[in-house]
């Protein structure tokens, strides 16, 4: 089964408030906002971050952040007592997240995936994601995402200002 057809699954099973918006290909995240035609702030960009805890293990978290933020690679070292945090190859998030970059979706499916969410996203009544499929998106209600990802909710983004002076 596709990560796509698992998450319409889940969404149709539980009852989830959802639209399907079927778009141009695209797996950046201003432009798919711009695609969906919705606030930046509430795409939910899904980032596989690599934490390294020692020399030899490692974790893997699915960060999820507000689409016009950053996350913040330092805080998510610190929170999980870690020595460093990098971007995974391609190849190891692809392989987690179970769909190509730029359609991961919001849920870790995999046992070696944490799901963490940045707070300041689930503000907004509604998120927007790409159905594990570039030409596809899901409008999904929060509160319905937050009953069915059950999400680690820590402040993982980046500062406007820091993000503003580092890039």
């Amino acid at each position: 089964m596709t990560t796509h057809d698992w998450l319409m699954g889940q969404l149709e099973r539980s009852q989830a408030r959802f639209r399907v918006i079927d778009h141009a290909p695209e797996g950046r995240t201003e432009p798919a906002s711009l695609l969906r035609r919705h606030a930046l702030a509430q795409a939910a960009k899904c980032l596989v971050v690599r934490v390294a805890l020692t020399r030899r293990t490692r974790r893997y978290v699915l960060a999820v952040v507000p689409g016009d933020r950053k996350v913040d690679l330092d805080g998510l070292r610190d929170m999980y007592r870690g020595t460093e945090a990098s971007f995974a190859t391609r190849e190891v998030a692809e392989r987690l997240a179970g769909s190509v970059s730029g359609s991961v979706v919001p849920f870790a499916r995999d046992p070696e995936l944490d799901l963490v969410v940045d707070p300041e996203l689930l503000v907004h009544d509604e998120i927007f994601f790409n159905a594990a499929r570039l030409d596809r998106s899901v409008a999904l209600a929060t509160a319905d995402y937050v009953a069915l990802a059950r999400p680690r909710v820590e402040a993982i983004a980046q500062h406007p200002m820091a993000q503003r002076m580092t890039g």
